[in-house]
């Protein structure tokens, strides 16, 4: 097994063995140019997104700047919208539902490195992480490697999310805990406790 294997399936690896170097350095490439393409060339910021998701849905939108390790590692479906500043570490998959909403300066690392110094100086490792569907993640939120996010939930921002979170939840804190469930009772508020005027959500 080599080490990009190792890499994806869980294990100790060496981060610059089998062309992993490569692959980073070519994700940089791309981020470079996604973050640097002319504002109103909307098409053409698709297009190297394309080029580093190859994974990913044609249909989600990321603000730059944006930077992520490998790209290749990341499963992304329709309606993905994330805002400035999102970090994602894909040294394991990252599979992420659709219709999912990520606020600024978000980071999604899979990336984890030993505790004792002696072999974190050589090793690291990856966990994968899955966000599921019509997720919506505040501002300034870590998600850590090998959590899941289930479908429906709300990660109130500056959060850091350490532990699994289940379906239909809010949760907030560091570290990131259930605050309580969503249900129906708020479909008819858009914050807190402000009421919808309008009917065709």
């Amino acid at each position: 097994m080599n080490h990009k294997e190792r890499m994806l399936s869980g294990l100790p690896y060496l981060a610059n063995e089998d062309g992993l170097f490569e692959e980073r350095q070519r994700a940089k490439v791309l981020c470079h140019k996604i973050n640097t393409c002319d504002p109103l060339d909307v098409e053409k910021r698709a297009e190297y997104l394309k080029e580093l998701l190859e994974n990913a849905s044609d249909k989600i939108f990321i603000e730059p700047p944006f930077r992520c390790d490998y790209g290749a590692n990341m499963y992304i479906g329709d309606g993905f919208y994330a805002n400035y500043n999102l970090t994602v570490l894909d040294c394991a998959k990252v599979i992420i539902g659709e219709n999912v909403l990520i606020g600024p300066n978000v980071c999604i690392t899979t990336a984890g490195h030993p505790i004792h110094y002696m072999s974190r100086r050589k090793y690291e490792y990856a966990d994968e992480i899955s966000i599921g569907n019509n997720v919506w993640i505040g501002a300034n939120v870590v998600i850590n490697p090998g959590v899941k996010i289930g479908d429906n939930c709300v990660i109130g921002s500056g959060s850091v999310v350490t532990k699994d979170i289940e379906s239909d939840t809010v949760a907030v804190g560091n570290p990131c805990r259930a605050l309580r469930r969503i249900t129906d009772d708020d479909k008819v508020y858009y914050y807190k406790d402000k009421k919808f005027d309008v009917t065709d959500y």
